[in-house]
């Protein structure tokens, strides 16, 4: 029933219009895009420390060959 991401914004759209009214969708939606961009600014914060250690362990690797 709920396979693609249209059907759950669908229901998402129909749930908040049945509990808030269609004056709180704004509101939900600026909440729902500062929850997103917070989420994918700890992404990159993660995916950079985790480039930086793997770098680091490679020159520690290359200074310990040497």
């Amino acid at each position: 029933m709920l396979d693609s991401l249209i059907d759950w914004l669908i229901v998402i759209v129909v749930i908040a219009i049945l509990f808030g009214g269609a004056t709180k969708i704004p509101e939900i939606a600026r909440a729902l895009g500062r929850a997103v961009g917070e989420f994918k600014k700890g992404q990159m914060e993660v995916e950079k420390e985790l480039k930086e250690s793997i770098n680091n362990d490679k020159a520690k690797k290359d200074e310990g060959k040497q």
